[in-house]
């Protein structure tokens, strides 16, 4: 049984749509306005086409209602009605043809009730998708979850890859963490997608959120619409109007405590502004009463963390006004927004002897949505389905919201099992869940020493699920599953119909079979491996990985950095073109055109250990300052290295290497920025060597470095941002903590260049970075 209703409502009301869409001429004697065209699942799928007013059901006949195919030939439908009378249903005869786009065609003759005619005929284009929906069985009943649970609930543990037989307890539950900030249809980015994209509106040319794929927007702390600044600042919202920067001002704080909400992330458009992030609710326990205690009391209730979803109306800069709350159980995985529609993810955990044998928890989770009223919703059995081989104690919920129709309330769909991270095409939303392969039936002798300590090795894969996004909806359409596990977000990549993974599997400290080996994967339309390259660099693991059309550049380490270039124009046949060993690793993968990438890590040095003999006994790779590296691989057999940038020493950190929106990039403006805390160790006390662990820095600079970059001169730094003074640098030691003053996003409207800490906004020329103006966040 599949958890997805067979019908579609095409939302907007017609009175409101003939308003808003030009009409086009069909034949002679009607013109027909265009409704938006849409995507249908399932073959027999239902259309509902709401109307403001009850209609006629005498004028729905075949003259008046029908649908025509590519080739012009009618298709047979049945024509019904709602019981309000104010919802036009219409439904094949015969099956749809997967791939075909189909044309629905409404008469100006169809009338309301009152003998009004509808207007001028309506027509709408929808096209059925090449791919199936997944029919996935649902739980139904709380008996089958139970059973469910105690089939799957003991086989789930994390102790590296090993369950020890006596004296330890094996876990019953997936002990992976949630990673939940780790994180164009989808033919591979161009040699720009990817990068902080350029918006050039009526107001403004200015720079947005670095993002893994065009088209798909990400949260972040910090967003601009060209004129104005919206940013995360502790457990408040701060809106700031930033351009001109000789007039900066703070328009707005808007407190999040007074809406138990801890923000994480926002987004931002013309006319709204949707801030993200935890919550706790209370939220009633819904359990079966007695017929014989038919008491007026009201429901117990328990306290769970949540996602929440705000949003505001931002037309009006002084009349700011909140216009929805959204709340999932859960904690938060991710999210995208791509137009109006916005996509989110959660992953609610629970314990699995807990709620198998108390009442104090709902059995299944709870949404609330402030558009279909205040109260949560418990979310019934046989709404949430389940995947028959990966059953784990939790849920994963994904739910859609279009932001541009109100009315129309959130759409979620849950299933038992979890999601840790997130990759999202202009078409296609993939969430991922690692998990233990099955627990082999021979044993391994873990300790030689200890013979009857008697353990199981069990080798992590990776759980894909496919969900189709269609105007705020998620329908999944497929799962699949390959060994090892990702690293982050960019470890994924959708590519002319096939799905690209990189993954580690085994232990990097390892050294028997079961040490670490990268590998990747493609996978077709039913996400089927159909070609793989593995065994990559046993005995490191993936820092990072880069798709880019036909190619992907994975970087693995231990003690060197190999950047691996792997061809990928044959799905089925994935190979290693070249490979460059160089010291050092990146973090983050960025490209600069399709011949060139630029790599975010850090610089190493390997240092050889040796025993009081003399004798060497191993090796060890310490990492020292940041290193910026620009790879050529227009020779893809041989890359090279062009061009590297070294910052301070041991201790040196940037949140871009863990975290991509941090980076300001615009290969058109020759310009990069990331902020930097930057460690040195004294001249005096700077020793590198083979035979010495090298030391840790003290505290130099906390800010932005801006640097321009092109192909001839490389990495040339510009200069450098801070919102320290001189003073507390004086007073700072060898360890800087006030994290108000520690730049986080660097961005530029015009030839502004504005650096933001949770304390002040710092605007610079973009070219000479002279000071034009600087202003001060109050403090909470």
């Amino acid at each position: 049984m599949g958890v997805c209703k067979k019908s579609i409502k095409i939302i907007a009301l017609i009175t409101i749509i003939a308003l808003a869409i030009p009409a086009i001429a069909f034949a002679k004697d009607e013109t027909y306005e265009e409704l938006p065209a849409t995507k249908i699942f399932y073959v027999d799928e239902t259309l509902e086409i709401p109307f403001d007013e009850p209609l006629d059901a005498s004028t729905l006949n075949r003259a008046n209602i029908y649908v025509k195919n590519s080739k012009g030939t009618k298709i047979p439908i049945d024509r019904n009605i709602s019981s309000d009378a104010k919802t036009m249903i219409i439904k094949p005869m015969t099956e749809y043809m997967r791939g075909e786009t189909y044309t629905l065609y409404i008469s100006k003759n169809v009338k309301y009730r009152s003998g009004n005619p509808i207007g001028q005929g309506l027509k709408m284009d929808f096209t059925i998708t090449e791919q199936a929906p997944e029919e996935l069985p649902t739980i139904d009943t709380e008996e089958t979850l139970d059973n469910l649970l105690k089939e799957a609930g003991l086989d789930w543990d994390d102790n590296y890859g090993v369950a020890i037989e006596g004296g330890i307890i094996r876990g019953n539950v997936d002990t992976a963490t949630t990673k939940g900030l780790a994180e164009a249809k989808t033919a591979a980015p161009s040699a720009d997608a990817g990068i902080a994209a350029e918006v050039t509106s009526n107001k403004a040319e200015y720079s947005t959120t670095n993002v893994q794929v065009q088209g798909v927007d990400e949260a972040d702390v910090v967003k601009t619409d060209g004129e104005y600044l919206y940013q995360v600042n502790n457990q408040r919202i701060v809106i700031a109007r930033i351009y001109p920067s000789n007039e900066m001002k703070i328009e707005k704080i808007i407190p999040m405590d007074e809406e138990s909400l801890y923000p994480l992330e926002l987004y931002v458009d013309e006319e709204r502004l949707v801030v993200i992030g935890h919550s706790s609710s209370r939220i009633p326990i819904v359990r079966p009463m007695p017929i014989e205690k038919r008491l007026v009391i009201y429901p117990p209730r328990y306290s769970y963390t949540t996602v929440k979803l705000i949003e505001y109306d931002v037309k009006d800069k002084k009349n700011i006004t909140k216009t929805r709350e959204i709340e999932l159980e859960g904690a938060y995985v991710s999210s995208r927004k791509i137009g109006d529609k916005l996509y989110l993810v959660s992953n609610k955990r629970f314990n699995y002897y807990h709620i198998m044998n108390s009442y104090e928890d709902n059995k299944t989770p709870s949404y609330r949505d402030s558009t279909l009223g205040e109260e949560f919703i418990n979310i019934p059995y046989e709404k949430i389905a389940y995947f028959p081989d990966c059953i784990s104690a939790s849920y994963l919920i994904v739910a859609g919201v279009d932001l541009g129709n109100p009315k129309e309330g959130v759409n979620v769909s849950t299933y038992l099992g979890g999601g840790q991270n997130i990759y999202a095409s202009a078409e296609n939303l993939y969430v991922v869940l690692t998990k233990r392969q099955e627990r082999p039936k021979d044993p391994v002798i873990y300790d030689s020493a200890n013979p009857e300590k008697q353990t199981y090795y069990r080798d992590k894969e990776t759980l894909v699920y496919r969900f189709a996004m269609n105007d705020g909806k998620l329908i999944c359409t497929g799962k699949g599953s390959v060994p090892g596990e990702i690293l982050n977000q960019f470890s994924m990549d959708e590519h002319n119909d096939h799905f690209r993974i990189a993954t580690t599997k085994g232990e990097i400290w390892r050294d028997d079979e079961h040490t670490s080996k990268n590998n990747l994967y493609v996978l077709d339309k039913d996400l089927k491996i159909v070609g793989s390259v593995e065994d990559i660099a046993p005995g490191e693991k993936i820092y990072s990985v880069r798709f880019m059309g036909d190619k992907a550049y994975m970087v693995t380490f231990k003690t060197v950095d190999p950047l691996f270039v792997i061809d990928l124009k044959d799905p089925k046949n994935p190979k290693i073109l070249g490979a460059l060993k160089i010291p050092g690793y990146s973090d983050y993968l960025h490209p600069y055109d399709e011949n060139h990438i630029i790599g975010f890590g850090k610089d190493t040095v390997e240092v050889i250990h040796k025993d009081i003999h003399g004798n060497e006994r191993g090796r060890t790779a310490y990492y020292l300052g940041m290193k910026i590296a620009m790879f050529d691989v227009s020779d893809v057999e041989n890359p090279k290295e062009l061009f590297t940038e070294k910052i301070g020493d041991r201790g040196t950190t940037s949140e871009l290497l863990n975290n991509h929106k941090a980076l300001l990039f615009s290969k058109e403006r020759n310009l990069m920025a990331f902020p930097i805390t930057v460690m040195e160790v004294k001249d005096e006390d700077k020793q590198i060597s083979t035979s010495q662990v090298p030391r840790y820095g003290s505290f130099a600079f906390q800010g932005a470095y801006i640097y321009n970059i092109d192909l001839e001169k490389g990495f040339k730094l510009k200069g450098k941002i801070s919102h320290i003074s001189h003073e507390e640098y004086l007073k700072s030691g060898s360890y800087w903590y006030n994290s108000s003053k520690n730049v986080e996003r660097i961005l530029y409207i015009n030839d502004d260049l504005y650096t933001i800490s949770k304390g002040m906004i710092m605007a610079n020329d973009i070219n000479s970075l002279n000071l034009k103006g600087q202003l001060e966040i109050p403090e909470d």
